[in-house]
């Protein structure tokens, strides 16, 4: 049995992350995580005390995290402000927690000498034109476009540097966009699939063109996971399963799914400098960890999502009215 601690693990990929290793390796699992909105106690409902544990601070806290780090041996770093849209009104608490925050985890990898995996985004990369057949590689150069993606590009670059200065053991992956359960409704395909559950009609940026490479929150979690026990030390892994569609075409899929007329939806001001595409080349990932996909359906993942936010309304409800009187403020 190995002791891992999951900075974010209340959050959605990071609570994800947690429920996979519980059901599939003998580890015991330590959550740190500040309960911001985005994070939510109900998401570890159920985990067993004897292998589970719930601690809730701030990354940036260097003494309770000195402590943590001691006591663990490996470190699966989710924790981060991520909502884009955020971001744009207010980029602060985003420079806070993705740059000092992962400073401060840092420094105690480099103290204790833990195995050390920060998880990032493929929106470092910036974005790729809607018929460029390119997609993004380990080699892809950063162009980060919002405050989120740019502070994200940051914390890559302090782990990279700490690798290479002070030998900190830490490997990076840069995902493709997540979906599955336990996804805050504020995010893309949470958000249209509880407005149609509501009553209410989906939303969609400008001409909904933008695309996006989806990938299921436990393909995720397995690729972590693979990465924390065999990836080489330094390297970066993409991590994706070739799921790009487009806005319209999600959304009409689960309006579909739900049985609405596929154009039940209204069109609102895209967001300001709205990435185009984002698409991950995993070859590596899959080639050096012998890593796949189980979700390679994209509808049969949609759809069983689409019942877990049927099934589970008492754990969404409660976000949805507060996200969407933001949403109303800013028009969208």
């Amino acid at each position: 049995m190995g002791r891992i601690l999951v900075t974010g693990g209340a959050g959605f990929i990071g609570s994800n992350f947690v429920h996979y290793v519980l059901e599939n390796t003998d580890d015991s699992v330590t959550v740190l995580d500040s309960l911001t909105y985005a994070g939510n106690r109900a998401s570890l409902d159920g985990l067993p005390s004897d292998r589970f544990n719930l601690v809730v601070g701030d990354i940036r806290d260097s003494n309770l995290v000195d402590g943590l780090f001691a006591d663990h041996e490996q470190v699966v770093h989710y924790a981060a402000e991520s909502h884009n849209d955020n971001s744009l009104h207010d980029p602060r608490p985003f420079l806070e927690t993705n740059i000092v925050g992962t400073y401060t985890l840092l420094e105690a990898a480099r103290k204790h000498g833990n195995r050390f995996h920060h998880i990032s985004t493929d929106e470092v990369y910036g974005d790729l034109e809607l018929d460029d057949p390119q997609r993004f590689t380990e080699n892809t150069p950063y162009n980060p476009s919002s405050p989120y993606s740019s502070t994200k590009a940051g914390s890559d670059l302090l782990v990279r540097a700490w690798v290479r200065s002070f030998g900190v053991l830490a490997t990076i992956s840069n995902c493709s966009n997540n979906y599955g359960p336990y996804q805050h409704v504020e995010k893309f395909i949470p958000r249209q699939i509880t407005n149609v559950l509501g009553g209410v009609r989906p939303k969609l940026y400008g001409a909904g063109l933008n695309v996006r490479d989806w990938i299921h929150a436990d393909d995720h979690s397995s690729a972590v996971l693979a990465i924390l026990n065999s990836g080489v030390i330094g390297e970066t892994y993409l991590i994706g399963a070739d799921g790009e569609k487009n806005n319209k075409e999600v959304v009409e899929m689960i309006l579909e799914q739900l049985g609405q007329p596929t154009d039940a939806y209204d069109h609102v001001v895209d967001r300001a400098g709205h990435d185009l595409r984002y698409a991950i080349d995993s070859s590596k990932l899959r080639s050096e960890l012998g890593w796949l996909p189980q979700f390679s359906d994209f509808a049969a993942g949609l759809s069983s999502t689409i019942e877990w936010y049927r099934d589970n309304e008492a754990w969404w409800l409660p976000q949805k009215q507060a996200t969407e009187a933001r949403y109303a403020v800013q028009g969208q």
